[in-house]
Protein backbone atom coordinates (compact mmCIF):
# COMPACT_ATOMS: atom_id res chain seq x y z
CA UNK A 1 0.00 0.00 0.00
CA UNK A 2 3.16 2.57 0.60
CA UNK A 3 3.75 2.05 -3.31
CA UNK A 4 0.28 3.41 -4.43
CA UNK A 5 0.51 6.09 -1.07
CA UNK A 6 3.74 7.59 -2.85
CA UNK A 7 2.57 7.32 -6.51
CA UNK A 8 -0.87 8.54 -6.40
CA UNK A 9 0.31 11.25 -4.32
CA UNK A 10 2.82 12.41 -6.48
CA UNK A 11 0.32 12.34 -9.79
CA UNK A 12 -2.16 13.81 -7.25
CA UNK A 13 0.18 16.95 -6.38
CA UNK A 14 1.91 17.34 -9.96
CA UNK A 15 -2.07 16.96 -11.54
CA UNK A 16 -2.55 19.98 -9.61
CA UNK A 17 0.37 22.48 -9.91
CA UNK A 18 -0.37 21.33 -13.38
CA UNK A 19 -3.33 23.37 -13.17
CA UNK A 20 -1.68 26.31 -11.56
CA UNK A 21 0.71 25.93 -13.80
CA UNK A 22 -1.64 26.07 -17.07
CA UNK A 23 -3.05 29.57 -15.33
CA UNK A 24 0.04 31.60 -14.31
CA UNK A 25 1.35 30.90 -17.93
CA UNK A 26 -2.00 32.51 -19.19
CA UNK A 27 -4.00 29.37 -20.56
CA UNK A 28 -7.44 29.16 -19.74
CA UNK A 29 -10.09 26.45 -19.96
CA UNK A 30 -12.92 28.59 -21.30
CA UNK A 31 -14.63 26.34 -24.21
CA UNK A 32 -14.80 22.47 -24.97
CA UNK A 33 -11.37 22.94 -27.23
CA UNK A 34 -8.06 21.52 -25.64
CA UNK A 35 -5.02 23.42 -26.45
CA UNK A 36 -1.99 21.72 -27.20
CA UNK A 37 -0.30 22.49 -24.02
CA UNK A 38 -2.81 20.86 -22.20
CA UNK A 39 -2.13 17.09 -24.28
CA UNK A 40 1.20 17.26 -22.16
CA UNK A 41 -1.06 16.72 -18.96
CA UNK A 42 -1.96 13.14 -19.85
CA UNK A 43 2.10 12.26 -19.38
CA UNK A 44 1.37 12.67 -15.39
CA UNK A 45 -0.82 9.22 -15.15
CA UNK A 46 0.21 7.69 -17.51
CA UNK A 47 4.02 7.84 -16.02
CA UNK A 48 2.82 7.88 -12.55
CA UNK A 49 0.86 4.70 -12.89
CA UNK A 50 3.91 2.85 -15.12
CA UNK A 51 6.33 3.64 -13.05
CA UNK A 52 4.50 3.29 -9.75
CA UNK A 53 3.23 -0.12 -10.91
CA UNK A 54 6.72 -0.78 -12.28
CA UNK A 55 8.17 -0.11 -8.57
CA UNK A 56 5.72 -2.16 -7.34
CA UNK A 57 6.02 -5.12 -9.00
CA UNK A 58 9.95 -5.28 -8.68
CA UNK A 59 10.09 -3.85 -5.02
CA UNK A 60 7.10 -5.92 -3.43
CA UNK A 61 6.39 -9.02 -5.80
CA UNK A 62 9.60 -9.90 -6.52
CA UNK A 63 9.43 -9.30 -10.45
CA UNK A 64 6.34 -11.18 -10.51
CA UNK A 65 2.98 -9.22 -11.01
CA UNK A 66 -0.33 -11.13 -12.53
CA UNK A 67 -3.26 -8.89 -14.43
CA UNK A 68 -5.59 -8.67 -11.10
CA UNK A 69 -2.88 -7.77 -9.22
CA UNK A 70 -1.44 -4.96 -11.19
CA UNK A 71 -4.83 -3.82 -12.14
CA UNK A 72 -5.89 -3.28 -8.24
CA UNK A 73 -2.17 -1.65 -7.17
CA UNK A 74 -3.01 1.04 -10.26
CA UNK A 75 -6.49 1.19 -9.41
CA UNK A 76 -5.34 2.60 -5.88
CA UNK A 77 -2.73 4.18 -7.12
CA UNK A 78 -5.18 6.09 -9.10
CA UNK A 79 -7.80 6.53 -6.36
CA UNK A 80 -5.32 8.17 -4.34
CA UNK A 81 -4.08 10.39 -7.40
CA UNK A 82 -7.63 11.42 -8.28
CA UNK A 83 -8.76 12.35 -4.59
CA UNK A 84 -6.04 14.97 -4.28
CA UNK A 85 -6.37 16.22 -7.86
CA UNK A 86 -10.24 16.90 -7.45
CA UNK A 87 -9.30 19.04 -4.42
CA UNK A 88 -6.91 20.91 -6.18
CA UNK A 89 -9.56 21.03 -8.90
CA UNK A 90 -11.97 22.63 -6.48
CA UNK A 91 -9.55 24.97 -5.05
CA UNK A 92 -9.13 25.77 -8.35
CA UNK A 93 -12.43 26.39 -9.51
CA UNK A 94 -13.47 28.12 -6.09
CA UNK A 95 -10.71 30.59 -5.39
CA UNK A 96 -8.13 31.06 -8.51
CA UNK A 97 -10.51 30.95 -11.77
CA UNK A 98 -14.33 31.33 -10.74
CA UNK A 99 -15.05 32.83 -14.07
CA UNK A 100 -13.95 29.92 -15.66
CA UNK A 101 -16.75 27.47 -16.87
CA UNK A 102 -17.25 24.38 -14.33
CA UNK A 103 -18.83 22.62 -17.39
CA UNK A 104 -15.56 22.90 -19.25
CA UNK A 105 -13.58 21.84 -16.04
CA UNK A 106 -15.50 18.77 -15.43
CA UNK A 107 -15.53 17.74 -18.99
CA UNK A 108 -11.34 17.40 -18.64
CA UNK A 109 -11.89 15.79 -15.63
CA UNK A 110 -13.44 13.03 -17.02
CA UNK A 111 -11.32 13.10 -19.76
CA UNK A 112 -8.69 13.08 -16.95
CA UNK A 113 -10.37 9.42 -15.66
CA UNK A 114 -10.89 7.84 -18.87
CA UNK A 115 -7.08 8.27 -19.51
CA UNK A 116 -6.27 7.42 -16.02
CA UNK A 117 -8.20 3.94 -16.42
CA UNK A 118 -6.62 3.25 -19.86
CA UNK A 119 -3.14 3.82 -18.77
CA UNK A 120 -3.70 1.74 -16.15
CA UNK A 121 -4.95 -1.19 -18.28
CA UNK A 122 -2.07 -0.57 -20.87
CA UNK A 123 0.74 -0.53 -17.87
CA UNK A 124 -0.92 -3.39 -16.52
CA UNK A 125 -0.75 -5.17 -19.76
CA UNK A 126 2.67 -4.48 -20.06
CA UNK A 127 4.24 -5.00 -16.43
CA UNK A 128 2.57 -8.27 -15.77
CA UNK A 129 4.83 -11.65 -15.68
CA UNK A 130 2.62 -14.32 -14.92
CA UNK A 131 -0.90 -15.37 -15.95
CA UNK A 132 -3.85 -15.55 -13.38
CA UNK A 133 -4.02 -19.63 -14.04
CA UNK A 134 -0.79 -19.74 -13.18
CA UNK A 135 1.07 -21.83 -9.95
CA UNK A 136 3.96 -20.25 -8.33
Amino acid sequence: MKNAVISGIIIGVVSGLWLFIMRWTGHKMLDDQLTPIEYISILIPVLGVFFGLKGYRDDELNGRMNFLQGLIQSFKILLIGGVIAGFAGIVYINYVAAEDNFRDFSGRLFGALLIGVLSSLAATLLLMTKSNNSID
